[in-house]
């Protein structure tokens, strides 16, 4: 399903797009599964109706976190996702010793409906099982078939220390890494796909193992816009501090869903 001959062919050049790209490290891959078959898997996707845990901070936005049940397309990818192979190329191209997570706790399908938008935000730090496992990148394949620019969603990428942003699109078959650290902000404005068509992309997670922790381990922190409601401007300040009670008497969402 992964195109490994060309991964592996390129890993130098790969490793140096990665580790050079601004305003952090992060890569473009397109054409990174088999074509035929990612268009039988984008053609056996369903419309969800699982909420995003991420409402108060998303439009729109629905998940699934099982998607290899949908089809043997999307059951072979996740398979080769979390394999050996894959994650010996993610550690070269990354300079770390990393791997995806088996569980993919977190992950999963997600679909952006109609006006469907993503508050930047800087994810989670550490595994909320695996207590020493860092998060170190999203991986986001991208199923948005015939995407033109005029259909937003890009994927928004900004460094917290320097201000400094990019946007890259989101066409079906394009893989983005992209670090994850305590200054990498991302997500995405307010959608305009056309009627029945989604933004969709499958999320995957990899972490390096931490003999000790070298951030205070967080939630989600969420960076509405200038012109957000107060309320979520209020909520964005506390939710770590909500997020952390909450867990510790009904436990993690994120852990759950596998």
């Amino acid at each position: 399903m992964i195109n490994f001959e060309y991964l592996e062919n390129n890993l130098d050049n790969l490793r140096v797009k990665y580790l050079a790209a601004q305003p952090f490290p992060h890569l473009v891959i397109d054409n990174f599964c088999d074509e035929e078959k990612l268009i039988k898997a984008y053609n056996s996707i369903p419309e969800l109706n699982n909420k995003s845990r991420d409402y108060a901070f998303a439009n729109n936005k629905f998940e699934k976190s099982n998607y290899k049940e949908l089809c043997p397309e999307l059951e072979e990818l996740h398979s080769e996702l979390l394999s050996e192979r894959f994650n010996k190329i993610l550690s070269f191209i990354t300079a770390k010793n990393i791997f995806v997570d088996p569980k993919n706790h977190g992950g999963g399908l997600h679909q952006g409906k109609k006006n469907s938008f993503l508050d930047m935000h800087l994810d989670f730090n550490y595994h909320p099982i695996n207590k020493n496992w860092y998060r170190e990148l999203n991986l986001l394949l991208y199923l948005n078939k015939d995407w033109k620019t005029e259909y937003k969603g890009g994927l928004r990428i900004k460094d917290l220390r320097t201000e400094e942003e990019t946007e890259i699109g989101v066409p079906f078959n394009r893989l983005i890494i992209q670090q994850c650290a305590p200054y990498t902000l991302h997500g995405y404005d307010m959608t305009n796909f056309p009627e029945n068509r989604y933004r969709t992309s499958i999320a995957t997670y990899a972490y390096q193992i931490h003999k000790r922790h070298i951030e205070e381990p967080r939630t989600t922190d969420w960076f509405p816009k200038e012109n957000a409601s107060f309320f979520k401007k209020q909520l964005a300040k506390n939710y770590n501090f909500l997020v952390q009670t909450k867990n510790k008497f009904f436990g993690s969402g994120t852990a759950k869903n596998q």
